[in-house]
């Protein structure tokens, strides 16, 4: 996906795009994301990330469907438990789309 300052996103890849925004525009949400993309392995099951989120466990399945439905995570049921893993291509394409052609190897916050 070309970056928004390249060129305009067309309405259907700007609905999809918001969609997946949307998602994440919940601090749980961020939260759950960033819990499961820094695990050991690159998955988490919802007992290794559940405790110390501030929600109920229902309340924290609800939200990690909501990202796998939003294309942020995979799931795979093991046993009794399910097992969430970041889709790393839709984290490429939302990191594309909001790049603004500054290099990307200078940290944020410093100028070029």
């Amino acid at each position: 996906m070309a970056p928004l300052v390249a060129e305009p996103l067309t309405m259907a890849a700007a609905t999809e795009m918001a969609a997946k925004f949307k998602a994440l525009s919940d601090p749980v949400r961020l939260h759950l994301l960033s819990l499961v993309a820094s695990h050991a392995g690159g998955e988490a099951c919802v007992c290794d990330i559940a405790s110390g989120v501030g929600v109920s466990q229902p309340t924290v399945s609800h939200h990690l469907k909501v990202l796998r439905d939003a294309g942020l995570l995979t799931s795979q049921r093991r046993a009794s438990w399910v097992y969430y893993a970041v889709v790393p291509e839709t984290l490429t394409a939302l990191s594309a789309l909001l790049r603004t052609g500054v290099d990307a190897a200078t940290p944020a916050g410093a100028s070029a």
